[in-house]
């Protein structure tokens, strides 16, 4: 029987804003923990201007997206 995953101390509504009007600059992933993945995001324009950052919508609004300690951010 597997655990439910802990859930990230990081609010779930400032990740979600960042990433919907800062996503292709990573914000998002800045505060969450993930630096590597955000400078990754400034360096190709957020993975083509706008892929990258409706993935990561799509994940948070899902309750799938996690921090950078593996704990998920959701509501």
């Amino acid at each position: 029987m597997t655990s439910a995953p802990e859930k990230s101390d990081k609010d779930f509504m400032l990740t979600l804003l960042l990433c919907f009007f800062l996503g292709g600059l990573g914000a998002h992933r800045f505060y969450v923990g993930k630096k590597g993945t955000a400078i990754a995001m400034i360096l190709t324009l957020g993975g083509g201007i706008i892929i990258w950052p409706i993935i990561d919508l799509v994940l948070i609004t899902t309750g799938k997206f996690k921090d950078s300690e593996g704990r998920v951010v959701k509501q």
